[in-house]
């Protein structure tokens, strides 16, 4: 009979999860420290700002989705080890 081990950090959502993450804070921080003439080119809306926060919910919803639903791998049993 073969066991399940869950992938853990090597489940492609949680690589996903860390490079929108990575990108949600840089945009985050740029637009917190963004220049009032910027945001005004941009209709009045702190683009950085908006885009930053969402890829951070976005990062939080695949991180829980791989917490609540981890990919389980089947493992093999050796044959000497019975």
């Amino acid at each position: 009979m073969a066991d399940k081990k869950k992938a853990g950090a090597f489940d492609i959502r949680v690589v996903i999860a860390l490079l929108i993450g990575i990108y949600g804070v840089v945009l985050t921080i740029l637009g917190i420290v963004e220049k009032q003439s910027e945001v005004d080119k941009a209709a009045g809306i702190n683009i950085n700002l908006w885009g930053g926060i969402g890829m951070l919910v976005f990062t939080a919803l695949f991180v829980l989705w791989a917490r609540l639903r981890p990919i389980a791998v089947p493992v093999e049993e050796d044959a000497t080890e019975q």
